[in-house]
């Protein structure tokens, strides 16, 4: 019997596999009244930073923050409507519907645009370029997220992105499932996958790995 695969251990819930709470943990949301960005924030769960908003009622909100703003800015100049904007118009931190808070595009140089409107009715095309409807009265804000170019930045020292993959539960460095031996990985003992990558839905635990249930396997013809 050869070790627990990955996907037993993960599943399991190990150490390795669980990460540390943080204390700062802010929530992203919009609210139906002025502010003032007070500060700009990094969290470590997040690729982009946050806005910190002063809110006209003394409470305190917080925003995926777009490039250019500074302290001191009205949120209302950044944060609105799609019914208020013209077809073309770059958007992030979308919601899905009105008042359900920002679901699509929050990571950093990801946006949306929007497409057409029409009898309060909205068509979003995401960075995927598949379209998506959306109610008028969905909040969303201007721009694109703040930390776009991150990716460029080489790691430069391993340990770095060690405790960064460690950070958010990913495991590194990891080994390609080919690599292993055929007691430790279904693909293993082989230089290529040795057997079909697909498998059912209904595969028990520690066999399920590869495309579960997939519809299609292979390149895609042009």
């Amino acid at each position: 019997m050869g070790r627990p695969i990955i996907a037993q251990k993960r599943g399991k819930g190990g150490s390795v596999y669980r990460t540390r709470p943080h204390s700062f943990q802010p929530k992203v949301e919009y609210k139906n009244m002025a502010g003032r960005i007070v500060d700009i924030l990094n969290d470590k769960r997040r690729n982009s930073p946050i806005a910190k908003i002063k809110y006209q009622d003394n409470s305190q909100g917080y925003i995926i923050a777009p490039e250019g703003i500074k302290v001191g800015d009205n949120v209302e100049n950044f944060v609105t409507t799609l019914s208020k904007l013209e077809p073309g118009a770059p958007i992030f931190s979308i919601e899905t519907s009105p008042n359900s808070g920002p679901k699509l595009c929050r990571t950093s140089g990801s946006s949306a645009t929007l497409v057409s409107k029409d009898k309060g009715r909205c068509v979003i095309q995401l960075p995927s370029k598949k379209t998506k409807v959306l109610h008028e009265n969905c909040r969303v804000t201007i721009g694109l997220p703040a930390g776009d170019g991150r990716q460029e930045k080489p790691w430069v020292k391993a340990g770095k992105k060690w405790h960064a993959m460690h950070a958010r539960g990913k495991i590194y460095p990891s080994t390609s499932p080919s690599k292993m031996n055929a007691v430790d990985h279904p693909f293993g003992g082989h230089a290529k996958l040795g057997r079909c990558k697909s498998c059912a839905r209904g595969t028990p635990p520690g066999r399920k790995v590869g495309s579960i249930a997939s519809r299609r396997t292979g390149k895609r013809k042009k």
